[in-house]
């Protein structure tokens, strides 16, 4: 029998319903019910369309809404087999997942794409690019690939791609963008970990599920969406949890999968499935000023933190070569104390604001594809940072001996 524990008793009848899908869509919710109706009728037209002989199902897990979010999804997927439901165990988007793993899995299905539910700019094209890769065996993890604003993912740009990039080798642009396809192996690889109550239960998901598909050395292509127009977050004012959890995590499995990366020295590029149209992404705006007076106010508490971490003072200004610097300091002291990740996290969250004032200062007069360079910039910086500390270590091992 297949584990269920993540799904309560109407999610578990609804999958027994099913009973059996090739193919699964998920679509974690909490309090989406503007919204999720267009993105579930819009994933069984996707299904419908592109994959007209198949055993499909969609999966909505809830985290417990009181304004009809659930029965909106079973509204307006018409012609498509649902399960809806509440999922079990810590309140985040990363329990909601684990419950549509558990899912796929019971459903044996063999392919599977995650969806979030504030989506506006969903096409049922988009369904086609996260599943097809995966149904033609020519991969078996999808990232997705969004034509974003130059304000918008400040998380993604200043640290998620350029170091997952330096650390394991792929450019993957968006590795905790939201949306996802992946076969069903990966799906049980991920129920496997001993991580669900832990961060990647909450916002660390979408990084846990990249890491863990590069650590494993799945096939990973990324499928271009065009703009990703959903509800969006002040960077200064909404992105401190997410932050923590994200980076803590990233950070925690660095150190499990050291092996892994620590041999990487250079990046390539990911292979993008569609075309690659030019978009005009949804304006975000971003203050400098309140960023950096965000930073001001919770400076003080990690000023002790930083004189144990921080191998030269602080910079007076955080350019991409300095946050580089300071990025693979906090890496090293979470490689050296894993159990410090999520201290480390919070600790590094008041220079984030710093960087991303300056990123924003710096890209203020540049159109999309030339802020673009910047995050590029930012992302070699990573990198050469990485190989000079790798170097680094080889001199030191080669004057011991």
């Amino acid at each position: 029998m297949p584990d269920l524990s993540a799904l309560d008793e109407r999610l578990r009848e609804g999958i027994g319903t099913i009973r059996s899908a090739d193919l699964l869509v998920g679509m974690p919710s909490f309090r989406n019910a503007a919204t999720i109706g267009h993105v579930a009728a819009t994933v069984a037209r996707g299904l419908r369309e592109h994959f007209p002989d198949a055993k499909v199902a969609l999966v909505n897990a809830d985290g417990g809404s009181e304004d009809g979010t659930p029965e909106r999804v079973a509204e307006a997927a018409a012609g498509i087999p649902v399960a809806v439901g509440r999922y079990i165990g810590p309140p985040g988007k990363g329990s909601a997942l684990r419950a549509i793993f558990q899912c796929a899995v019971a459903l044996d299905a063999r392919a599977c794409a995650v969806v979030d539910s504030d989506l506006r700019s969903i096409t049922p094209s988009w369904i086609a690019r996260l599943l097809g890769p995966i149904v033609s065996a020519q991969a078996d993890y999808v990232a997705p690939l969004y034509a974003r604003h130059k304000h918008d993912g400040t998380i993604t740009n200043s640290i998620a791609y350029p170091l997952t990039r330096a650390l394991y080798g792929h450019r993957i642009r968006q590795p905790i963008g939201g949306e996802f396809g992946f076969h069903c192996d990966l799906a049980r690889a991920y129920l496997a970990q001993p991580v669900w109550e832990s961060d990647v239960a909450r916002f660390g998901i979408d990084i846990f599920m990249t890491t863990t598909a590069l650590a494993r050395h799945a096939r990973i292509v990324q499928a271009f969406l065009g703009a990703k127009v959903h509800d969006p977050k002040d960077p200064a004012a909404d992105l401190g949890p997410m932050f923590t959890q994200v980076v803590g995590t990233l950070f925690r499995l660095a150190a499990e999968n050291e092996a892994v990366w620590r041999g990487v020295t250079r990046s390539r590029g990911v292979p993008v499935v569609g075309e690659l149209a030019p978009v005009a992404p949804e304006a975000i705006p971003a203050d400098p000023a309140r960023l950096r007076a965000t930073y001001e106010s919770i400076a003080p508490e990690q000023r002790d933190l930083w004189k144990d971490v921080l191998t030269a003072p602080l910079p007076k200004t955080m350019g991409p070569d300095e946050w580089a610097r300071v990025v693979f300091d906090f890496l090293e002291e979470a490689l050296r104390h894993p159990g410090r990740c999520e201290a480390l996290a919070r600790g590094l969250l008041p220079l984030y604001y710093l960087r991303v004032a300056e990123f924003v200062d710096e890209v203020r007069e540049l159109d999309a594809e030339r802020s673009e360079d910047v995050v590029e910039l930012g992302a070699r910086a990573m990198e050469k940072e990485k190989l000079d500390r790798l170097e680094a270590v080889d001199e030191s091992v080669g004057e011991a001996r």
